[in-house]
């Protein structure tokens, strides 16, 4: 009878290791996944990100945006015309080289708006290659199963009794459902980020029209900042993402099972609040309200 307990309480132990074992293995595939997904998305341009969206967009601009914005130019253009000319003492101190400067601002006008598109691509082809230059920065596997050191964790849970290995199950039961959640707040950040990008460029024209004038230009100058800073969010992204990599590699040195799932579920937890604050912080450091 003992020795039929003993193999029933063996067995349900067995089924509690392997439970465990395998929800280690399966819980962090989805954060995985996301986190290594991370570099390649915010290194990517929005042209090459998406491309039938990219063009989407861009003809968007192009057959509804451009025209309107082509009419704001042409009053901020008669408006600065009539600037100069009233500026010189109303016209009794009247020089003709005004009509030079008029015709060179409105050439400059012209340009930036037939190249928008190359303007804002520009940046973002900057901001790419910060971005790829920072890759360097993650040198640690961002491979949580290779991080907690599951052989050593097998260990440890062999030598844990039924009750033990019962409380330790639940609890994996609760990471992996904070786990989930948490990679999907990062899908949602990452995505987020790039339609925030697309939304952006689509009306790129309107504000870059309004260079030309001093008192309205200061909306052509908060939409660069605006784009400069979420060309430069990756940068800060990647930076996350490079801090979190050497932290997790700590967790293989966890002394027991409950530090490392705790571990991890924490340093998860900051990843994601890091990356919900580049937003803010790359728009703060650019001045970009």
């Amino acid at each position: 009878m003992d020795s039929l307990l003993e193999k029933i309480g063996e067995w349900i132990r067995q089924g509690l290791i392997d439970a465990i074992m395998g929800s280690f293995t399966g819980m962090f595939d989805s954060i995985n996944q996301q986190v290594g997904d991370v570099a390649v998305q915010v290194g990517t341009t929005p042209g090459a990100w998406n491309p039938g969206v990219f063009a989407m967009i861009r003809s968007l601009s192009e057959t509804v945006i451009i025209p309107i914005a082509g009419m704001i130019l042409t009053f901020i253009l008669c408006y600065e015309l009539i600037q100069m000319i009233i500026d010189k003492n109303n016209m009794h101190d009247f020089d003709t080289w005004i009509f030079f400067k008029w015709i060179f601002k409105t050439f400059c006008a012209t340009y930036i708006l037939t190249h928008t598109f190359d303007i804002v691509m520009g940046i973002f082809d900057v901001a790419q290659h910060v971005v790829n230059g920072s890759a360097g920065l993650i040198s640690g596997s961002l491979d949580m199963n290779n991080a907690i050191a599951l052989d050593t964790l097998q260990a440890q849970l062999e030598a844990m009794d039924v009750w033990a290995l019962i409380g330790l199950w639940m609890q994996t039961s609760i990471v992996s459902l904070c786990i989930t959640a948490m990679s999907i707040c990062i899908f949602l950040i990452i995505y987020g980020r790039m339609i925030e990008i697309y939304l952006t460029v689509s009306i790129a024209p309107i504000p870059l029209s309004t260079m030309a004038n001093r008192e309205w230009g200061t909306m052509g100058q908060n939409y660069l900042k605006a784009l400069f800073a979420l060309g430069f969010q990756g940068f800060l992204i990647m930076v996350c993402v490079a801090i979190y990599a050497v932290l997790i590699q700590g967790i293989a040195t966890a002394d027991s099972v409950h530090m490392a799932i705790w571990g991890c579920a924490g340093y998860t937890a900051l990843l994601c609040f890091t990356l919900f604050k580049t937003g803010s912080m790359a728009k703060s450091l650019f001045g970009s309200h």
